[in-house]
């Protein structure tokens, strides 16, 4: 496929997913807390009420009602439905995958360096991954389970934390996020359109056919509703923290990523109960925060030569910039000669010695420190490379030796 029509469809496939998911998230956010925020009837009213909520907003003063289920005869002539926004996210999320991560040799999500996967491989996997983890997610809620949530939570977490793994040792760091994130959200996509949607349409069936509508279905689409809620923030913090370097860089990614979707449960939940939540969930979410910042902190340690490149042998800028010109700029050049990438990367360029001086820091972080430069390593830097670049960069990124500007 051109790289134009590829361009052109991550940017519509991007933008389409991100609008659909603000929606479905921001559906998910109002809805829970008009739940949380229900009152006592103010006054006898028909049907099963089950409390009220008045709001103000633009000008206006909204009341809400929210019964049980729908007695007969009480069915309304509009009824507004919440489910396009999910469906819309997960469709034009999946393609996205397809176009960046599936499409272009597998530039995005083969690192050879973590696994030696083909690309067709490294693909089966990927939607292996994303059938498969609904699937048992589903069978664990549909078992006895279902009926005892604390304990059904915590090894649904431990399910995850385990893919988490798995995942890091399958694709590359950012790949093996995103991933993770993708597969939160088929999950939640599929609680929507196996259990959420179908349960209310048997609902409104009821009501329609004169006869009482079955409350435990509204109870048991609540339930996967609840989850659905509570995977918000972890699969927007899997998917933020692909762009940040420090996270899916580090050498033990897994827990990084488990400890900030940990913190976003907890944040959730503070969230939903402000006020009256409970000060464990507040202190553990706090804890695991702190823990991920000190994780993160201790990634230079990890780099190749060490915490001591500025002690290293003398490295002339002539010596850096040729391994610049050998493993980056094929990438990273006004015209790259990788045909996956019509455009340098974010837009920067490896030409210009005092460009590169100025990029400096940003080259220790991805090329020395996390190792998530080159992307997949297909290249193929060295670790002595890498030891020679970071003593450079550590020594000053000095320009002694640089040719001057044409």
């Amino acid at each position: 496929m051109p790289t134009f029509v590829l361009e052109w469809l991550n940017l519509l496939l991007r933008w389409t997913h991100v609008i659909a998911g603000i929606l479905w998230i921001g559906d998910s956010f109002l809805f829970m807390w008009m739940d949380r925020s229900l009152e006592p009837a103010s006054r006898p009213r028909d049907g099963a009420v089950v409390g009220e909520l008045w709001m103000v907003h633009s000008g206006g003063f909204y009341e809400v009602v929210k019964r049980k289920v729908l007695a007969p005869g009480e069915m309304p002539r509009h009824l507004h439905w919440f489910m396009w926004e999910a469906y819309t996210t997960w469709i034009s999320g999946f393609f996205l995958l397809g176009v960046v991560y599936y499409l272009g040799g597998g530039v995005y999500l083969v690192d050879r360096s973590v696994a030696n996967l083909g690309v067709g491989t490294a693909v089966a996997l990927s939607l292996a991954v994303l059938v498969t983890g609904y699937l048992v997610y589903d069978l664990l809620w549909r078992s006895p389970l279902a009926s005892r949530p604390a304990l059904g939570g915590l090894i649904s977490f431990g399910l995850l934390t385990a893919a988490t793994w798995g995942l890091t040792h399958l694709f590359s760091g950012r790949a093996a996020f995103v991933h993770v994130g993708a597969l939160l959200g088929t999950i939640m996509v599929a609680n929507v359109a196996q259990h959420i949607i179908p349960a209310q349409r048997k609902m409104i069936a009821a009501t329609r056919a004169g006869q009482p509508a079955d409350a435990t279905l509204g109870e048991r689409a609540k339930r996967r509703s609840i989850h659905n809620h509570y995977a918000t923030l972890p699969v927007l913090i899997a998917m933020l923290s692909s762009h940040f370097p420090m996270t899916y860089g580090h050498p033990r990614a897994w827990l990084v990523l488990t400890l900030l979707m940990l913190f976003g449960v907890a944040a959730k939940y503070v969230m939903n109960f402000r006020g009256r939540s409970n000060r464990w969930v507040l202190a553990g979410g706090l804890a695991a925060l702190v823990a991920v910042i000190a994780l993160t902190a201790q990634v230079p340690s990890a780099a190749p030569a060490g915490p001591d490149l500025a002690g290293a042998a003398p490295v002339s800028f002539a010596e850096a910039h040729a391994i610049i010109e050998r493993r980056c700029v094929t990438c990273h050049a006004r015209k790259p000669t990788n045909p996956s990438f019509p455009e340098p990367p974010s837009g920067i360029v490896f030409e210009d010695p005092r460009r590169i001086h100025e990029l400096a820091g940003r080259i220790m972080v991805r090329a020395v420190v996390t190792k998530t430069m080159p992307r997949g390593n297909l290249t193929g830097m060295t670790e002595e490379e890498r030891r020679t670049l970071g003593a450079w960069i550590a020594q000053g990124a000095r320009l002694d030796d640089a040719p001057p500007r044409p």
